[in-house]
């Protein structure tokens, strides 16, 4: 009897448990596939006030040396030329959200140029991304000058970049100049989505960039499910980084400070955008590739090679 007493009990606060984990928004509201805790790695979004503002020189105005010329009827520092310096750019920011899953291989088969298909080992990621709204504004206050603010980014696109670069070094130290671009391959995504969710839909960069990320509220977990993929990467590299772009509007530029009245506008600026860095490395060796070598984070004494500090796994920079 006392047996059949707990049972019922049990089965009691089973139902109840069940009950209120089904009211909960949190669950009932998710989305798309499931996975075990520590499965999906998620990279909150990065919007710093200093995202907000670039102070630059005005290099066409500054080699005109006509401006620098003192008018009668004005002071030094309110000439064009001494106004055309350290000049403030201001400008909203937004910042998606990045998870994604371990980097892993398939062999698939690619259609070649032939016509015939070729069986390959392409590298991949799954990845989902979502607008949290996360963004910033400058505001100009009444003594004139600015804060920053926070603007909830009602939509925006996300247009992926996904760079797979080798950090490794040769002998004299200097570093393997070898990257891999995202590839579009249909039959590879179809097969890494037979692989990974049957029942879900991962999009290819292009795309991905069709779609409007509309800002989500609450406690719902939405997003966009995408795949990179890289091909005929070298089986030798030891030490690489995925280079992330498109996940904000937060951009730089580089000058040449060499200058000249009648140049080009904007003659030899290099733009910067700001792109997510995620460091890996794989302990394994060239002649049996294998996804579980495949480690996130700076390698162990490596962290040089990334130029990141010891055990960072990510970073945001300007490249």
């Amino acid at each position: 009897m006392r047996g059949n007493f707990h049972y019922r009990c049990f089965c009691i606060s089973l139902v109840t448990l069940l009950a209120l984990v089904a009211a909960d928004p949190l669950f009932a509201q998710q989305t798309g596939p499931q996975f075990a805790p520590g499965v999906l790695t998620t990279i909150a979004p990065d919007v710093d006030s200093e995202d907000t503002v670039v102070v630059h020189d005005l290099i066409e105005l500054r080699a005109n040396a006509t401006l620098q010329r003192e008018p009668n009827t004005d002071t030094k520092s309110r000439t064009l030329y001494e106004m055309a310096k350290a000049v403030p750019f201001r400008r909203d920011v937004w910042c998606l959200e990045l998870a994604f899953k371990p980097l892993r291989m398939l062999e698939v088969d690619i259609p070649q140029v032939s016509g015939r298909m070729q069986r390959k080992l392409v590298w991949y990621m799954v990845y989902r991304v979502r607008n949290t709204g996360a963004g910033l504004t400058p505001a100009q206050q009444a003594d004139g000058t600015f804060v920053t603010a926070e603007k909830s980014t009602e939509s925006v696109r996300f247009y992926p970049q996904f760079v797979l670069t080798c950090q490794d070094r040769d002998a004299e130290g200097k570093r393997i100049r070898k990257a891999y671009l995202d590839r579009i391959l249909p039959s590879a995504v179809k097969a890494i989505q037979q692989r990974e969710f049957p029942d879900g839909e991962l999009l290819n960069s292009v795309q991905m960039s069709e779609q409007l990320l509309t800002a989500e509220t609450g406690r719902a977990i939405g997003g966009l499910w995408g795949v990179a993929i890289w091909e005929d990467v070298d089986p030798q590299i030891d030490f690489f980084s995925v280079y992330v772009g498109g996940l904000t509007n937060a951009y730089d530029w580089r000058d040449v400070e060499d200058f000249q009245a009648r140049d080009p506008l904007g003659r030899g600026r290099k733009y910067l955008r700001k792109q997510l860095q995620l460091n890996f490395w794989r302990p394994g060796d060239a002649f049996a590739e294998e996804e579980r070598e495949i480690r996130f984070g700076s390698a162990p004494g490596k962290a040089d090679l990334y130029g990141s500090g010891e055990g960072v796994a990510y970073q945001w920079v300007y490249r």
